[in-house]
């Protein structure tokens, strides 16, 4: 039964890669280029030591992104918000973490507080005006993505830039010192016999990223906060009559998953900008949706759909050298989002419709017997 059930959930996503592969091989053909030829240059590139790097590095940020997202999903609550949220918090922890004179290590967890507090804070407002007026976290997040990108913005260009120097035209603010930053993997790297190329750091956010996955998987399966929670999300009514105050809970989760959605742009301001800059980089909110679709609201499947985010990113670049289109990239990433989320709907369907029988089977015995039915 546990075989089973195991070959069950890996049924959707192993059927949405073939179909996703399909697909793309269908639109390579449409421009008189070869499936074969492309998926094999991007199979070669994508696996050498530094396109791995580059692939995890910008998977990190992904996966804390779909940890973010996830947690609300599990209570049935949807976070769109979690790019203006992310926004406005790199920017403060970044300004923060560059002008307070504090110790190295200090400075680190002070940056990291600081994001989370933001990113909380920034959630709390959705949560608020759904718990007292009734508002669709959905609307209100959207809404407040488009307000922390104006804030952002005025805060950068009025308040927080450092006075550039004369043919310096970026808007950013101070940088933070080395002594402040979380120094890379690549030590790690080379004691396990892995010798990254020159100019490929991995970032040293990872341990901080699994521990936020292993975090997420006790509080939602190991604690009785996580009982209440995916009980509110299956059953609204049921929790509500067993003792769970939804109000409570609602504020509680988006809390939590605006402090991790805080943290989503942390791996690239320690291991690539060192500062907040106009062109930070963006839309990891909109693809941790996606990133957290795809990996199931588990943490180990939002960190495989994270990497194989970023190894199509990756695989991308060497297409556009060969004369490729890469845009065939963003085609697989549409079509795996699509294929996942209806294969999942059609496997829930079938195994919901499995599990009436066998309880209907259970029942004809039963009555057979003329055992009493149990309660």
């Amino acid at each position: 039964m546990r075989v089973r059930r195991i070959l069950i959930a890996l049924l959707a996503p192993v059927s949405a890669l073939v179909l996703a592969v399909v697909t793309s091989s269908v639109a390579v053909l449409l421009i008189h280029q070869s499936p074969i030829t492309t998926f094999r240059l991007m199979a070669q590139f994508g696996v050498r030591t530094d396109s791995l790097i580059y692939a995890a590095n910008a998977a990190i940020p992904l996966f804390v992104s779909g940890m973010a997202v996830a947690i609300g999903f599990k209570m049935g609550l949807f976070n769109i918000g979690v790019e203006g949220q992310y926004t406005l918090a790199a920017l403060l922890a970044a300004y923060v973490g560059a002008v307070t004179p504090v110790p190295g290590v200090i400075r680190i967890a002070l940056i990291l507080i600081v994001a989370m507090v933001v990113g909380a804070g920034w959630a709390s407002i959705a949560a608020a005006l759904k718990i007292t007026r009734g508002v669709h976290e959905v609307i209100s997040t959207i809404m407040l993505n488009f307000i922390a990108f104006g804030v952002t913005s005025y805060l950068l260009a009025h308040l927080l830039k450092q006075h550039n120097r004369v043919g310096d035209f970026v808007i950013k603010t101070k940088e933070i010192p080395q002594s402040g930053l979380i120094p890379s993997l690549n030590g790690l790297l080379r004691a396990l016999g892995v010798h990254p190329p020159s100019g490929s750091e991995l970032y040293g956010f990872l341990p901080l990223a699994i521990l936020i996955g292993v975090g997420y998987y006790v509080l939602i399966w190991r604690t009785r906060f996580g009982y209440d929670l995916r009980a509110s999300g299956y059953n609204p009514d049921a929790a509500r009559v067993s003792g769970v105050d939804p109000r409570a809970m609602v504020m509680k989760v988006m809390l939590i998953s605006g402090a991790i959605a805080g943290l989503v742009g942390m791996p690239d301001l320690f291991g690539l900008y060192h500062r907040y800059t106009i062109d930070f980089v963006a839309g990891l909110g909109f693809t941790g949706i996606a990133v957290a679709l795809v990996g199931r609201n588990h943490p180990v499947g939002i960190a495989l759909a994270a990497f194989l985010f970023g190894f199509l990113d990756r695989s991308a670049q060497i297409l556009d050298l060969e004369g490729i289109p890469k845009e065939i990239t963003i085609i697989m990433r549409g079509v795996i989002i699509l294929c996942v989320v209806i294969a999942y709907e059609v496997v829930r369907r079938v195994v919901q419709a499995q599990e009436v029988r066998a309880a209907a089977e259970r029942m004809r015995q039963l009555a057979e017997r003329k055992e009493p039915v149990p309660a």
